[in-house]
């Protein structure tokens, strides 16, 4: 059967031995060799016994391992190793799988290496399979398992979690308190000294009052006290360096590593607040709130604006009534004695006040409070000038309503409380709605002006109101003010009233044809309701045709006597009376519209009409006034229209930007003069004949001016050959525009109302500088500016 063999070499923690077992392990190789079964007869169907295979132990390969590289680890082989067509492989993570490349093996002779050095925090155990073929790849043995495992190396320092710890105690505390817990790792093997981890203290700053005031937990990092005396007032916060080193915390052969724990120290109430001075003094003026009159010093040693440090001021002697109170100052913790209700200079010219001052917080656990934590108080009042006061204010007085004027209702009357001061009051009325009282200004007595009325706008719930004002003559001078309530006693002076005061009713009567009203007096109780609804006697007609009966104490019911009543506008006269001593009484007129009605009892429109009092004769004359104020529109309209058809019927001869006479030069960019200017010489041609003109009707015939009078004939200009000579022509059209009546008051160039399909005279143009000689046209120059161009055309002169 198959053999394995091994050689393990043997490793130390110390570093030299391991050196010297890997060189003995590196000269001696193991070799494994694959199990094989055995037969057992020589028959094909006898009995076959398998030899149970060999169970192989794990290789150990140390971590940073120094080469060289590739190192062999193992030697596999197989009993036909004989057949030099055997072949060799391995399998797994770290040789063909990731990580790969690590382990490779020699195909022909089944050494097995490592490639490179190994990183136990990495991989710590590898698990491969190794393979025997032949050339044909068929396998000629079964694959072993080879498990290959990481021997630790001391080769990481311990790792806190954060280089700063913070932590806190408070002040005073028992020894052997826990404070806090700093922890380190080591990612070596924690089941070897390699990864074990122990902690020390190096150091304490500062050393007061000790140079060891805590101590750590060598295995589980915890830091406590070991000493009385921490005072948050003297030291407020420790420094600890912490080191941590592994391999069981020995120094020699550990790795070791350092952290920094900030303990602080928490303050407790351990320091009673303490006034600065045993007595305060102050001033305050009367009659004044909100006002600081001293502030009181503290001093307190423990953590300011902390529970600890926050003073709390209390009055205990000295202040029965409560006029004063201490507020903190919550940034200074200087106590304000304020005032908060007025003192009285004529009652009392100073107080003697007992403050004391703790903390928010409770003292601790056996600290005494101090004897300088109360002090005394002495405040001194001032003395001021003080209003006049009512004695009663508001004062409220009844009187009947409809008291005559000048009838006095009360003295008003305000006293000084400046006892040790002699002054004179004087009065003055400050506001007086409704303008009814007079007030005596020496003696405050109130007289009244007017009738008081108790339903007038300026009574509210029988109750008016009147301001009045009391001043002194001190230095300044001092006033007050009073309310002067009158309750009004109402009387009976208002007759009742009826709403609503216009109805509409069915001419026909009918069961639901009545009217509702309601009675309102402006009186209160007993003076108004129940009331009494009666019809007048005369005129008769009114009781003949109407009947009114009362539904309850302010409602009523009208409604027709008579099963027919007449359309039109009627006006009832009710009699309506209250219940007052003696009663009122109201004549009011309702306005009732008896008109036709429809099915369901609603006026309808025809009748709504007729109701409203309105006859035949003015609808008629109302329509006909509606028909003449529409046709005078419709005629404007028309006139309007047919004036616009005028305008557009009288156009002007030619467009104003075709109108090419001089009296206007119109240019298209700066400069240019008449030089500039290109005539047209087609408007100087002679028409044919003048008939079209004369056969024109009567309209405008110039561009330049509208004629106001009545136009003439044209005179009738004889039909003349065609001119030898230009200036003949313009002479004949300047005599027939000097005859025309209808021409402007100055000489301007005259437009024809129609040029001729030709000319007989031909172009103008042709008469240029290479023409017959026999010609003279020099007398153009003497014509003017205007024919200056016509002249340098045709005058032949120096220039040609």
């Amino acid at each position: 059967g198959g053999v394995f063999t091994a050689h393990f070499p043997f490793f130390s923690f110390q570093i030299g031995f391991e050196e010297m077992l890997s060189r003995v392990w590196e000269s001696q190789p193991r070799v494994i060799k694959f199990s094989r079964r055995h037969q057992r007869g020589s028959s094909a169907n006898s009995l076959r016994r398998q030899k149970r295979d060999w169970v192989i132990p794990p290789i150990n390969v140390p971590e940073n391992g120094r080469g060289p590289f590739p190192n062999m680890l193992v030697r596999i082989r197989s009993d036909q190793d004989r057949d030099p067509g055997i072949r060799y492989s391995i399998t797994g993570a770290g040789a063909d799988q990731p990580p790969s490349g690590i382990y490779n093996i020699d195909p022909i002779s089944g050494n097995m290496f490592v490639t490179q050095p190994l990183d136990r925090e990495e991989r710590a155990s590898f698990h491969l399979r190794a393979h025997a073929v032949d050339m044909n790849g068929n396998q000629v043995e079964n694959p072993i398992d080879l498990y290959i495992y990481v021997i630790d190396m001391n080769d990481n320092r311990p790792e806190f979690q954060n280089q700063v710890y913070n932590g806190s105690v408070a002040e005073g505390i028992k020894p052997g308190s826990s404070v806090m817990q700093v922890t380190a790792t080591d990612s070596d093997d924690s089941t070897t000294a390699n990864g074990m981890v122990r902690y020390r203290i190096l150091s304490q700053t500062p050393h007061s009052p000790i140079p060891n005031m805590f101590a750590i937990n060598m295995e589980t990092g915890d830091i406590s006290t070991v000493a009385a005396g921490l005072d948050r007032e003297k030291v407020s916060q420790y420094t600890i360096i912490v080191q941590a080193t592994d391999m069981e915390g020995n120094l020699n052969f550990g790795l070791s590593n350092t952290a920094t724990a900030l303990i602080s120290i928490t303050d407790i109430n351990d320091n009673p607040p303490e006034l600065t001075v045993g007595t305060f003094s102050g001033e305050v003026p009367e009659n004044k709130v909100n006002v600081v009159v001293t502030n009181l010093t503290v001093v307190d040693r423990d953590q300011p604006h902390t529970p600890n440090w926050n003073a709390v001021y209390r009055i205990v002697n000295g202040d029965p009534l409560g006029h004063f109170t201490v507020r903190t100052n919550p940034i200074t913790n200087e106590g304000m004695l304020t005032v908060v209700k007025p003192v009285d200079f004529e009652m009392n010219r100073a107080f003697m006040l007992t403050v004391v001052v703790s903390n928010q917080a409770h003292l601790a656990s056996g600290i005494q409070s101090s004897l300088q934590s109360t002090a005394g108080v002495t405040i001194s009042v001032q003395d001021v000038n003080e209003p006049p006061v009512f004695p009663v204010n508001p004062k409220t007085i009844r009187f009947e309503e409809g008291v005559p004027a000048g009838t006095t209702l009360t003295v008003f009357a305000a006293q000084d409380p400046d006892h040790f001061i002699h002054q004179i009051v004087r009065y003055s009325k400050l506001s007086d709605p409704a303008n009814w009282l007079r007030i005596n200004r020496t003696n405050g007595q109130i007289t009244t002006m007017a009738l008081l009325d108790r339903e007038s706008m300026y009574v509210k719930n029988n109750m008016y109101e009147a301001t009045f004002l009391a001043y002194d003559n001190g230095s300044p001078q001092a006033s007050g003010t009073g309310t002067l309530q009158i309750y009004l006693i109402d009387v009976n002076d208002n007759a009742p009233v009826l709403i609503p005061k216009e109805a509409q009713i069915c001419e026909r009567a009918r069961p639901n044809s009545r009217i509702n009203i309601t009675a309102s007096d402006a009186d209160a109780e007993p003076n108004v309701g129940p009331f009494v609804f009666e019809l007048p006697s005369f005129p008769a007609s009114i009781r003949r045709n109407w009947t009114i009966s009362r539904l309850s104490g302010d409602y009523a019911q009208l409604r027709l006597k008579i099963p027919y009543l007449e359309a039109g506008v009627y006006v009832i006269p009710v009699i309506v009376s209250d219940s007052g001593n003696p009663p009122l009484s109201n004549r009011s007129m309702i306005r009732i519209k008896v008109c036709p009605c429809d099915n369901n009892g609603d006026c309808s429109a025809t009748g709504a009409v007729a109701a409203a009092g309105l006859g035949t004769g003015a609808i008629i004359a109302i329509l006909m006034c509606i028909i003449i104020l529409l046709s005078m529109v419709l005629l404007f309209v028309v006139w309007m229209k047919r004036r616009e058809k005028e305008r557009q019927a009288k156009p002007l001869l030619i467009d104003p930007e075709d109108d090419v006479r001089d009296n206007i030069l119109k240019y298209d960019e700066e400069g240019g003069g008449e030089e500039d200017q290109d005539y047209d010489l087609s408007q100087l041609q002679q028409p044919e004949s003048l008939d079209h003109i004369i056969s024109k009707p009567t309209g405008v015939r110039r561009v330049d001016e509208r004629p106001v009078i009545a136009e003439s004939q044209y005179p009738v200009r004889p039909s003349v050959p065609h001119p030898g000579d230009i200036g003949d022509f313009i002479n004949d059209g300047l005599r027939a525009a000097d005859n025309d009546p209808t021409a402007p008051p100055y000489d301007s160039l005259l437009v024809f109302d129609y040029e001729g399909s030709g000319s007989t005279a031909g172009s103008v143009s042709s008469l240029n500088s290479t023409s017959s000689g026999d010609q003279d046209y020099d007398y153009l120059n003497d014509w003017g500016p205007r024919f200056k161009k016509l002249a340098d055309l045709y005058g032949g002169g120096a220039d040609d």
